[in-house]
């Protein structure tokens, strides 16, 4: 096998949508913060897409953040569960790839 179609079949592997969708939820678990468990516990991935089935995983997505009634949100996850998901998937692919997504690419 050449050089190249070793190196195409890697890519596919990798930014194969099953396997990008499996890291990302993966990925977004463990930024979940836990207070009870039961955030994580209601993540699941339906179709390659992330489902945050309770009631306040937008509250907790929109990460730290102050509001009329004082600071909403969770200590432990500051920036949410959607930003750094992104980020290290981006070091994910660069990880298996070598090559740098930049913002607005993923």
């Amino acid at each position: 096998m050449s050089n190249i179609t070793t190196r195409l079949k890697k890519v596919e592997m990798v930014l194969n949508d099953r396997n990008i969708a499996q890291h990302a939820v993966t990925i977004f678990k463990e930024e979940t913060p836990v207070d009870s468990g039961n955030a994580r516990r209601s993540t699941t991935l339906k179709s390659n897409v992330i489902e945050a089935d309770y009631p306040y995983a937008q509250v907790l997505n929109q990460g730290r953040r102050p509001t009329a009634r004082g600071m909403r949100g969770s200590k432990q996850a500051p920036e949410g569960m959607t930003k750094p998901t992104i980020a290290r998937l981006r070091d994910y692919v660069r990880d298996q790839l070598g090559v740098s997504l930049k913002q607005g690419q993923v």
